[in-house]
């Protein structure tokens, strides 16, 4: 049976109960909303998060835990302002239960104080990492990563076991290139290694040309700190300076994303990445996903599409286990944060007490396989939490990852 897209981007209504009043018997669908991006620069991965959802749903003929599920979608257009207007939409309108998303970390910043004050059940993909950290929201939970909780494993890997010394970092100029960017530079200075220089294009630049030209060379490598479709346009103009032959590129968990990689060519074949997710994951939730995605869009789902198809699996974990009381805000969130070892297409996911996922860490490497480019799975960094290998309560005394914080010990003019 084929899923009935709904999509609705106008707004007006009621808020969602309050916790403290009485919960109504279930009754209808679950309404659940979809925050994703659909236009711009972010589009790429926002699209492949509605796909997967969908798949998710129609595997399961549109119910979950004994009840039927009807889909919202916004589109924010990946502006931050536009995400929260959105999200108030797909709640007072729309009267969803629960939201996945949304996708950009800035967006979850501008919408926190209402998820908070509408008590909007969140499994989200956005990456901000205060969201689980010095201000944990109640109603936020996630189920991919945070910004700098793949960047750390990768900074661990590119100074152990690919000896780089002497590196640059490049992200785009909003949250999540500021945090990916600052976890990267924060594990590897303290392994020994130099960041000699930092650059933050902002995240719609037309063109490369100018961070190129004043990249240095006189390094190790280069870590790639890049959302959406950015990954693929920097690293083909890095290859058409010549770059590719004096600096060595690593990436963050969406520099080299599924979604991209199937435009680019043989500039992308060995680098080396660093992501919870690859479409080469060997477990049978993966196997069943990748091929039944594959068989509809005709290319491999990477970080957006496994982000949804994960937050979907923790959904209907939490569902099975509240017999489907979707209605019963505080029950759903004591459940979702309690859950051990749930099976997804990543592996088994658990929860930390902040709200945050604690699961595997692959780092991947770009190889060829029956014609056509994917991230193969080197070597896996189990049970990585937002924390890294330091104690929670010492990690949480120092300010929120960021442009400025931690400051690069080794910058070069």
């Amino acid at each position: 049976m084929r899923f009935n897209r709904r999509r609705f981007v106008q707004a007006a209504g009621a808020v969602s109960l309050s916790s403290a009043l009485p919960v109504r018997a279930q009754s209808g669908p679950i309404r659940l909303g979809l925050m994703t991006v659909k236009t711009g620069p972010l589009a790429s991965g926002g699209i492949d998060m509605e796909r997967a959802l969908i798949q998710y749903l129609r595997e399961r003929n549109n119910m979950l835990s004994g009840r039927k599920v009807e889909l919202f979608v916004g589109d924010s257009g990946g502006v931050p302002a536009q995400a929260r207007t959105k999200i108030q939409e797909l709640v007072e309108r729309d009267r969803i239960h629960l939201m996945i998303g949304p996708l950009a970390a800035a967006e979850a910043l501008a919408a926190d104080d209402y998820i908070r004050q509408a008590q909007l059940l969140t499994l989200s993909v956005a990456a901000a990492e205060d969201l689980t950290q010095r201000r944990p929201n109640p109603w936020f939970t996630r189920g991919t990563a945070t910004s700098a909780q793949c960047a750390h494993p990768m900074a661990d890997y590119a100074y152990k076991e690919l000896k780089m010394r002497r590196m640059v970092t490049i992200a785009d100029d909003f949250a999540y290139g500021h945090e990916m960017s600052a976890g990267f530079q924060r594990v590897f200075e303290e392994l020994g290694g130099k960041i000699v220089q930092k650059m933050f294009p902002p995240l719609t630049v037309p063109d490369y040309g100018t961070y190129l030209a004043q990249l240095k060379t006189n390094v190790d490598g280069i870590f790639l700190g890049f959302a959406g479709a950015n990954g693929f346009r920097y690293l083909r103009q890095f290859n058409e300076y010549g770059l590719l032959k004096k600096v060595t590129p690593v990436g963050g968990m969406t520099a080299l994303d599924e979604a991209v990689l199937r435009n680019m060519g043989d500039e992308a074949l060995g680098i080396v990445t660093s992501c919870w997710y690859s479409a080469e994951i060997e477990n049978a939730v993966n196997k069943r996903f990748v091929a039944n995605f594959r068989v509809d869009w005709k290319y491999d789902p990477g970080f957006y599409a496994a982000a949804t198809y994960t937050e979907a699996a923790v959904l209907e974990a939490a569902l099975n286990q509240i017999k489907g009381r979707i209605e019963d805000k505080p029950a759903f969130m004591k459940v979702v944060r309690g859950l051990k070892n749930v099976e997804t297409c990543r592996g088994p996911v658990s929860f930390d007490q902040y709200g945050n996922v604690v699961g595997n860490n692959y780092i991947r490497k770009v190889e060829r396989k029956d014609g056509r480019l994917v991230n193969r799975v080197i070597k896996t960094y189990p049970n990585v939490s937002q924390f890294w290998t330091y104690k929670p309560e010492e990690f949480l005394k120092n300010p929120v990852y960021s442009r400025d914080y931690p400051p690069a010990k080794n910058l070069e003019s």
